[in-house]
């Protein structure tokens, strides 16, 4: 790891004036990603921004059929939360399923959707239940939020203060993950309502989390497994690795949103 400096603040407005007058910052949260790509030296940032005692940032509450989690809040929070269980269990059994203990208690769910790893659980939900991403500086839709591999709409002085999802019963999360990381292999968060069908698709693509319109338009048309089964997701573009070709793991997707399908119908 190489030298960095450290330093702890107390309010966004303190950190955001960090960020801008060093560049080369990050931010840290849970550190779940960062420390260990620092150890790596894949990373050296000139300093490190520590947001954990920001008590704004840390919060779950429901607002205008909205669930909004403050960014700082970690997984295990998520998970056991009784409001997110009786309003959107689909997110808490998410949360319930991101790597192990220590991971649950450390990492947060604002620093999972900002880092927008190609094999995280969040950014599936962030667009399977059409989240806004609030900042510093603005809200950002979902949508428009995660751009590519590793590589989110956030700004360099940008910081995100919390995720505002949607509350819809109908929608689930089901993947099949990597046995040693618990990362997905490959994600599908389902979600429908009166107007609209969404299927976000996670650790399958090399360009990161997507949404599957082709399947979206044809599960609207017509809600039935025949339709879905119609649907199947081409192995370009997806990832290929020691883990699974990429037939394997678009087969993968193709098992999981199957699966969803039925999880959502029962």
């Amino acid at each position: 790891m190489y030298q960095f400096n450290y330093k702890k603040v107390e309010t966004i407005e303190e950190a955001v004036n960090e960020l801008s007058a060093n560049p080369e910052s990050k931010i840290l949260a849970g550190g779940m990603t960062l420390i260990p790509t620092m150890k790596q030296r894949l990373a050296s940032p000139e300093q490190l921004i520590d947001i954990r005692n920001i008590k704004e940032l840390n919060f779950i509450k429901e607002e205008s059929n909205n669930i909004v989690i403050g960014s700082t809040t970690n997984h295990y929070t998520v998970a056991s939360s009784d409001l997110i269980k009786n309003k959107l269990s689909s997110l808490s059994r998410l949360a319930e399923g991101i790597g192990d203990p220590h991971v649950r208690n450390m990492g947060t769910i604002g620093g999972a959707i900002s880092n927008n790893d190609p094999t995280a659980d969040y950014p599936a939900a962030c667009l399977g239940l059409g989240a806004t991403i609030k900042t510093n500086k603005r809200e950002i839709s979902a949508d428009d939020f995660f751009v590519s591999l590793f590589e989110t709409a956030l700004e360099e002085d940008e910081i995100v203060v919390s995720i505002s999802f949607p509350i819809i019963s109908d929608s689930i999360y089901m993947k099949f993950p990597n046995p040693a990381s618990r990362y997905a292999m490959a994600g599908v968060f389902m979600s429908k309502n009166t107007s609209e069908v969404r299927v976000a698709v996670t650790g399958a693509s090399e360009n990161g989390v997507f949404r599957w319109t082709e399947m979206e338009s044809s599960l609207l048309n017509d809600w039935s497994k025949s339709s879905l089964e119609e649907v199947k997701l081409s192995p370009e573009g997806i990832m290929s690795d020691i883990h699974g070709n990429s037939e394997y793991r678009a087969n993968l997707v193709n098992i999981m949103a199957i699966r969803a399908f039925e999880g959502i119908n029962e």
